[in-house]
């Protein structure tokens, strides 16, 4: 059996460019909606011995890079579904896309492979695992922010466990999201390094540790206090911007929404729910377009009506930017928002989304890109412009609101105004563009945003997967895909400030270079 193997593993290392091709794939399977994370973890420990074994630090930078881009192209296949819903461009388009934007994502993986090989090359594979670990925290973390960023997936997101059990991402209070994909490559190492021992006693009591750890449950919290209903309304895509199915949509909100039972609540709606302009002061034809009456008050009233006594909504709406251009006054700019709205249809609070998508939100370089006939993903011709930042409102007896438009939830250790911490995050979303493969992915890294801030989150979607997540990462309840429900319920309460909630990408960072010198240090010490 072992000689099998070992021959089984000199033909894969003969071929190390196809290998590090189906390798990166296979990775991938590991993150919902697949969640094959004994595949995954795999995967990592034949890419550390692959790159271990690597004849120059040329064909290290390689193996990193064709990794990193069937792995990413894989994970990342849910954007090519979102060019199926404009008609601006091929939607054949999106499955050229998604690789070529891969080409530049791979290149952090590259740079992880690159430095490890040089450094570590002469150690076992454990201690090179570490250091190719400590070199991919950095790398990562990199990705998330250069270029405005673009982090999905982490590579820890494979650590996380089912809704009722966080598995190994339980350690994301004292490590952060980047440091747990480095955790990832260190147990990858390790399985390496056993393997490569024939160590096979130690090699299984590990999978079977794995397994316990990823499978065992969370402790189950207290009720909280404040009262919620969310809503998914089941807005189709293909639905979304058609005029002559607003009224249906609003009636559909509206039958959802109305309350069961004489008591204050937060409800909460989803990103892209209202496509009335509410705001006072544009020029009539923008309002011309709404649904019932070309009357921004009117269209106010008719929603907070539906709320009860004392309750409050925060819904996701579009603000307009006007001023003028060429002698006429109109819309120069947009901004995704959410808004706070009163029983008495007052707006009381507005959070525009910092974090915008290139080419969805926003068309870069748009003077070369648009003659060539490319346009953003999302409907109408302005731009929408980002918002400051993390913002906590203030919502009285219906405690302190984090608000989190649709990706930005992605973003490690920047959902959260850390000078006024909320008492939990509204997450709301419009998942409908992102196939079978992006909600799943997106609800397990709001569950990552969960646990490492200690807060509870609360998503709602237009299609779902809309849930109720609590500090520990575990969904409290949920609304599948493809469904119009709503969820009732009571807000999780949030846990004391964790450390990472304290330090932020500060501590990943650190726990990077406490595995790079504990590297240097027993490459001292063991040398091969």
């Amino acid at each position: 059996m072992t000689d099998r193997l070992g021959s089984i593993w000199e033909a894969v290392a003969a071929r190390p460019r196809w290998a590090a091709l189906f390798l990166g794939a296979l990775g991938a399977t590991a993150y919902p909606p697949l969640g094959l994370w004994p595949i995954g973890l795999l995967a990592l420990a034949a890419l550390v011995a692959l790159l271990h074994g690597a004849s120059s630090w040329k064909q290290a930078a390689l193996i990193g890079w064709l990794f990193g881009w069937t792995h990413l192209t894989l994970a990342n296949n849910w954007i090519a579904t979102a060019f199926t819903y404009q008609a601006e461009m091929p939607a054949a388009l999106g499955w050229v896309a998604v690789p070529l934007l891969c080409i530049y994502l791979a290149v952090y993986p590259a740079l992880a492979a690159i430095i490890a090989w040089l450094a570590a090359r002469k150690t076992n594979l454990i201690i090179f695992g570490a250091l190719f670990a400590a070199c991919w925290i950095v790398t990562e973390w990199l990705r998330s922010w250069v270029f405005t960023g673009y982090p999905w997936p982490p590579l820890g997101l494979m650590l996380l466990g089912g809704w009722e059990a966080p598995g190994i991402a339980r350690l994301l209070p004292w490590i952060g999201t980047y440091a747990l994909s480095g955790l990832a490559l260190v147990i990858a190492g390790g399985l390496a390094w056993l393997a490569s021992d024939r160590r096979w006693g130690a090699f299984l009591a590990t999978g079977v540790i794995l397994v316990v750890l990823m499978v065992w449950p969370a402790p189950k919290q207290e009720e909280g206090k404040v009262r919620f209903s969310l809503i998914q309304p089941l807005l189709k895509q293909e639905e979304l911007n058609d005029p002559r199915k607003f009224e249906e949509q609003f009636v559909r909100l509206a039958r959802l929404t109305m309350p069961s039972r004489d008591e204050p609540r937060l409800v909460l709606w989803p990103e892209s729910a209202v496509p009335d302009y509410l705001e006072e002061g544009y020029p009539q034809r923008y309002y011309d377009r709404m649904t019932a009456a070309a009357d921004p008050a009117f269209a106010r009233q008719r929603i907070g009506a539906l709320l009860g006594e004392e309750s409050i909504l925060l819904t996701g709406l579009v603000h307009l930017d006007i001023g003028e251009q060429d002698g006429v006054r109109r819309a120069l700019s947009a901004r995704n928002a959410v808004s706070a709205i009163t029983p008495e249809g007052d707006i009381t609070a507005t959070y525009a989304k910092a974090h915008l998508v290139p080419y969805g939100e926003y068309l870069p370089m748009r003077g070369l890109l648009e003659p060539i006939g490319l346009s953003r993903l999302v409907a109408g011709t302005i731009d929408y412009l980002p918002g400051p930042g993390p913002r906590s409102f203030d919502l009285g007896r219906h405690g302190k609101a984090g608000i989190q438009i649709c990706y930005e939830i992605v973003f490690s250790g920047q959902v959260v105004d850390r000078g006024d911490r909320p008492d939990y995050i509204f997450n709301p979303s419009n998942d409908g563009w992102f196939g079978s493969w992006g909600p799943p992915q997106h609800l397990a890294q709001a569950r990552m945003r969960a646990i490492e801030e200690g807060l509870p989150v609360l998503r709602a979607t237009t299609t779902g997967i809309s849930a109720v997540v609590d500090a520990d990462g575990v969904v409290r309840s949920s609304i599948g895909m493809g469904r119009a429900d709503r969820i009732d319920g009571y807000v999780p309460p949030a846990k004391p400030p964790t450390l990472f909630a304290r330090l932020g990408n500060l501590l990943p960072l650190g726990w990077a270079l406490v595995l790079a010198a504990a590297s240097l240090v027993a490459m001292r010490r063991w040398p091969v």
